[in-house]
């Protein structure tokens, strides 16, 4: 399984340092089974998994084999889809359950 951490994500595990054990283990559940471990999002999310970290955190996720299967690519539209395996995971956000919903533009992948 490939994975890929987008910026935002990145930036936001610095900024929240203090969950980033808690955060690890997500993620490594995430690249051992990405369906199982978090929920399809609908709306301006779709194509998107949500899988809840802390509390209010969550962690917004793409699994790309999925993403193509359901035609959500055409949605979703990440610039290196072409280029992208199937077997690869982008990480998108890690934020407070409210604040992540309202950047859905701001954090395309692979932008």
């Amino acid at each position: 399984m490939e994975t890929r951490f987008e910026a935002a994500f990145l930036q936001a595990l610095q900024k929240h340092a203090s969950i980033k054990k808690l955060v690890r283990k997500k993620v490594d559940m995430i690249i051992e089974n990405p369906i199982a471990v978090g929920e399809p999002l609908k709306g301006n999310w779709q194509g998107f998994y949500s899988c809840p970290v802390k509390r209010n955190f969550i962690i917004i996720y793409l699994y790309c084999e999925v993403c193509r299967k359901k035609g959500d690519d055409v949605i979703v539209a990440c610039s290196d889809c072409r280029t992208t395996t199937d077997k690869t995971i982008k990480f998108i956000l890690l934020k407070p359950h409210d604040d992540a919903y309202g950047n859905r533009d701001k954090a395309r992948p692979g932008t």
